[in-house]
């Protein structure tokens, strides 16, 4: 039975189209309270007193909790998997609630009411005394020395980690790499191109609001209803931040309304389930608001590159340099694993014939924490590269195709710091089928000695990204399955839909590998964290790859256990000579149908010679990880005087293995593209010089609307990876990684100007022409 690479209709559509399916608010308790948290007015300092009394003399309010209440715990909010090494754990670096506020919207107290409104009156009426230090809005005002340490417990300065890497000869340098260019090739046969970039900070801006409510049970167990991507780990997370054993701690993740990595982080959780404690156990609900999601959660990190390369004059790349400068806001998150992984992919995407080096500095400030956001750092370092090498050609007269084609990493490419290995590879039919398909020759020749105001341009981009976090981190998922009654399976995982259509293709998987049609595979498309299987979650495009492997592992065993029963049933027929297909247990050879399923199950349950519940339950730990590659090509009118660019035609070419399900695929890459249409052209979240957000709300954050949006196409390169459970790999965060970087370099080609810095927003562009003289 073949339903793997087919386009069934997704098994969570009827309940999200008809409004049937239940969203964390959609399940909390009538007699919820509601809390409200209340937020630091400046940017950097510390909490010294509160003026409670007014507060709490509003109708209503039930109880308000302060910095200087919460338990004495510091703990981390990063989805990582928990490292039993020390060393190697996330960084622990907030409170429930914090005295040192170290960002504008700083958490240092919580309201509990019977009502919102009742919370909202007493947040305004609490008086707050501060001792104000100046805030540090910039890396580089971060990095100064004598700038206050917004973490003198952890380090003396605001470098959280500083990091170098190097591919080539493990001390190299660029200017090693430099004089050796010079000697070999001579110097007057070399271009050396130095360039500085800069990349916005970003806001998720999913649906669904950050929203979770808790209680106590009769039993003494904490619950916590949360939205989130990674139910198991917030379960590890509350336990350290409550100073409470995990198995006191129950975390229930409904259906989703999106994440793309903000929800990868534990935000309030931990706080709610402290909440409902010390109002002895009541149901207590805690959803902030768009502004409170932007300036309070997390964002995507701005990084600033400063890149040099040295290339021959007929196209050899030898050398690149990068120093990054990430953003981390006030807190640590996810660390230094982003700004590294940035670094780490510069140096992978091009074949450097002499060596690489990279430098890369995160930092924290006082401006909003920046953690996980779709491509975790790759959007980043794809903007450097390929702004960097359209820049390398267009000094030297050299077609950026052709020239990557030349300089990408080669078939085969393992990365020596880790091992990650380009098992199967379709960088370059990505390349060839994109330029086929937007007609690169002849547009780059259309396009080229215009003159006047509008001006057409085609750009492109490439990018590679791997498949989960092995081997820097720990890939484990299980799954469990259940034959029911009727011949049908249940499917169970830890493993978490948030909308990527995930429960789809696991039933898919599910039902390939057993037999069982996919119309008769019910999948929980809801994890509690009590009954459901430990997965880490939904992050680094890793699911369908280690989560679908623990499914086909476990879909096998279910499978044998279904033939050793049928077995039994035909009088001891030997397994090997069975196999089960579209609801049937088969003679192999022939096809002849043995046993239909609902009788095999309804025997196995309740025969009195021999009754068996036939389950299985497997873990999978994944020891292996892939190269998912591709590339984006845009046309692009530019008109100058008005600042505006139209994209006329785009397209992401992608490799990423087989496809588990091309409908579901192709909706993926739209919205990725989409994305990075809103990364290159409009997103950004800007603050004051002293440390306040000025753009917290969707009228002034400036995301793609329908509007704003062309036709988005997308085409596969389908090639099998030995290493995905169905020949697949990663494709979740991959189609936004390209699209900025592919509108930059097509407005060079329009105009001639480089743009250095996205988004590139009317003001920036009508400033870069009117310096160039164009208007």
């Amino acid at each position: 039975m073949n339903i793997v690479g087919k386009s069934v209709n997704r098994v969570d559509a009827y309940g999200k189209v008809t409004g049937e399916a239940k969203y964390t608010a959609d399940l909390e308790p009538k007699d919820c309270l509601c809390a409200k948290v209340v937020h630091s007015t400046i940017a950097n300092g510390l909490v010294k007193s509160f003026d409670l009394e007014e507060a709490l003399k509003v109708p209503g309010v039930v109880k308000i909790v302060t910095c200087f209440d919460v338990p004495d715990y510091q703990f981390p909010t990063a989805g990582h998997p928990w490292s039993v090494e020390k060393a190697h754990q996330d960084i622990a670096d907030r409170k429930l609630l914090n005295q040192r506020v170290r960002l504008y919207g700083d958490d240092i107290a919580a309201i509990i009411g019977e009502n919102e409104v009742a919370c909202q009156q007493a947040a305004r009426l609490i008086k707050v005394e501060y001792e104000e230090y100046e805030p540090l809005v910039t890396v580089r005002q971060a990095m100064e020395e004598g700038a206050t340490p917004l973490h003198p417990d952890l380090r003396k300065d605001n470098v959280i980690v500083h990091s170098h890497l190097t591919m080539g000869p493990k001390d190299f340098t660029f200017e090693d790499g430099l004089k050796a260019a010079e000697d070999v090739y001579g110097k007057d046969q070399l271009t050396v191109i130095e360039r500085d970039y800069h990349t916005p900070r970003i806001s998720h801006c999913h649906i669904e609001l950050p929203v979770s409510w808790a209680y106590v049970e009769p039993n003494g167990k904490i619950t916590v209803t949360s939205s989130t991507q990674i139910p198991h780990i917030v379960r590890r997370v509350i336990s350290q931040a409550l100073g409470v054993p995990a198995g006191r701690i129950r975390v229930i993740k409904p259906y989703i309304g999106g994440g793309f990595g903000n929800k990868q982080d534990v935000l309030y959780e931990p706080l709610n389930a402290y909440l409902t404690t010390v109002v002895g156990g009541r149901p207590v609900r805690l959803e902030i608001s768009r502004e409170e999601t932007i300036y309070g959660t997390r964002t995507r990190h701005a990084i600033d590159g400063s890149c040099k390369a040295v290339v021959t004059k007929d196209g050899k790349m030898l050398a690149r340099k990068l120093e990054a400068y990430a953003n981390n806001g006030g807190y640590a998150s996810h660390g230094h694993a982003i700004c590294a992984n940035c670094g780490n992919v510069f140096k992978d995407i091009y074949a450097d014939r002499l060596g690489a080096e990279i430098d890369c500095y995160t930092v924290w400030t006082s401006t909003a924490t920046a953690g996980a956001m779709r491509g975790y750092g790759i959007p980043q370092a794809a903007f450097f590269s390929e702004a960097l090498t359209d820049d390398i050609c267009h000094a030297i007269g050299a077609d950026p195709l052709r020239f990557r084609m030349e300089n990408c990493m080669p078939e085969g490419f393992v990365d020596p710091a880790n091992g990650i290995t380009f098992h199967s590879y379709g960088l370059k039919k990505c390349m060839e089928k994109g330029a086929d398909y937007i007609g690169w020759d002849e547009r780059r020749r259309a396009y080229a000695n215009q003159t006047g105001p509008v001006r057409r341009g085609i750009g492109m981009a490439i990018f590679c990204y791997k498949t989960g976090v092995y081997p820097i981190s720990l890939e484990t998922a299980s799954a469990r399955m259940i034959l029911n009654q009727d011949g049908s399976i249940q499917v169970q995982l830890g493993a978490t839909e948030i909308g990527q259509g995930a429960d789809t293709v696991f039933s898919q998987m599910a039902a390939q590998t057993t037999g069982i049609s996919f119309e008769h595979v019910y999948i929980v498309s809801t994890q509690d964290t009590d009954t459901a299987p430990f997965d880490t979650g939904a992050y680094a495009s890793r699911q369908t790859y280690v989560s679908g492997m623990a499914v086909k592992k476990c879909g096998e065993a279910l499978k044998a256990r279904i033939l050793d029963y049928a077995s039994f049933m035909l009088d001891g027929r030997p397994v090997d000579e069975l196999d089960v297909d579209h609801d049937f247990v088969i003679e192999k050879e022939t096809g002849k149908e043995l046993i239909d399923m609902p009788t095999l199950a309804v025997t196995a349950f309740y025969s009195l010679e021999r009754s068996e519940h036939i389950t299985a339950e497997v873990t999978n730990q994944c020891r292996d990880n892939s190269f998912a590659s591709g590339c984006c090509f845009v046309d692009v009118e530019v008109d100058m005087p008005l600042g505006k660019v139209t994209v006329k035609e785009i397209v992401n070419v992608h490799d990423s293995g087989m496809l588990m399900n091309p409908k579901l695929a192709e909706a993926q890459v739209h919205g990725g593209m989409s994305m990075g249409l809103g990364y290159g052209l409009s997103e950004e979240f800007i603050y004051s010089d002293k440390g306040k957000p000025l753009n917290d709300n969707l009228l002034d954050y400036k995301i793609p609307t329908a509007m704003d949006t062309p036709d988005l196409n997308v085409k596969f390169i389908q090639l099998d990876d030995p290493t995905g459970p169905y020949g697949n790999k990663s494709l979740g965060e991959p189609p936004t990684i390209p699209v900025a970087p592919a509108l930059r370099n097509a407005v060079l080609h329009a105009t001639g100007v480089a743009m250095d810095t996205i988004p590139m927003t009317p003001q920036r562009l009508i400033g870069a022409f009117q310096e160039k003289g164009l208007i």
